[in-house]
C-alpha cells in the first residue's frame, strides 16, 4: 500500500492505541509479552492490518488470544480513536523479527569463522613466497 505522510500518522496511532490496549486494558495472559511492531490501516479506515510478534513457542496461544479478545480490543480502539468508523481487525505474525535474528545469529557464527581464519592466516609464514633476488629487478638507472 502506497504511504504518505497522513497514512504513516494514521498507522501509528492505530499501533500507539494497540500497544497501550494490549498493554493496560486487556488481561488475558496468552497476550503477555506480545509487541505490536506495526499497523496498516487501509484508506477508507474500514481495516486495518496488526502486524505483532512474540516468542517463537507462543505463536499460537497469542494468536487464539487475540482472537479471543477481538471484540474488546475493537471496542476500546473504537471509543479511543474516535474515527467514524471502527475497523475490522486483522491479527498478522510479524515474521520479520524472527527472521532478523536467525540472520544475527548466523552472521555472529560467520565472524567467529572469520576471526579464527585470520588467526591462521596472521600465523602461516608468507617468507616462502618472499624471493630474495627480487629487489634487484628495480635498480637505479642512471
Amino acid at each position: 500500500m502506497k504511504q504518505n505522510s497522513s497514512s504513516r500518522k494514521l498507522n501509528e496511532q492505530a499501533r500507539e492505541v494497540l500497544a497501550h490496549i494490549l498493554l493496560f486494558e486487556v488481561s488475558d495472559p496468552r497476550l503477555d509479552m506480545v509487541t505490536i511492531t506495526g499497523c496498516e490501516v487501509s484508506f477508507d479506515r474500514s481495516m486495518c492490518n496488526v502486524y505483532y510478534t512474540v516468542d517463537p513457542s507462543r505463536y499460537e496461544d497469542a494468536a487464539a488470544g487475540f482472537a479471543a479478545a477481538y471484540g474488546r480490543i475493537r471496542s476500546l480502539m473504537g471509543r479511543t480513536l474516535h474515527w467514524r468508523v471502527t475497523p475490522e481487525l486483522r491479527f498478522m505474525l510479524d515474521a520479520s523479527v524472527d527472521e532478523a535474528q536467525r540472520i544475527a545469529e548466523a552472521l555472529a557464527g560467520d565472524a567467529g569463522r572469520n576471526e579464527e581464519s585470520a588467526r591462521k592466516n596472521a600465523d602461516f609464514d608468507d617468507s616462502v613466497y618472499h624471493r630474495d633476488d627480487e629487489d634487484d629487478d628495480f635498480e637505479d638507472e642512471e
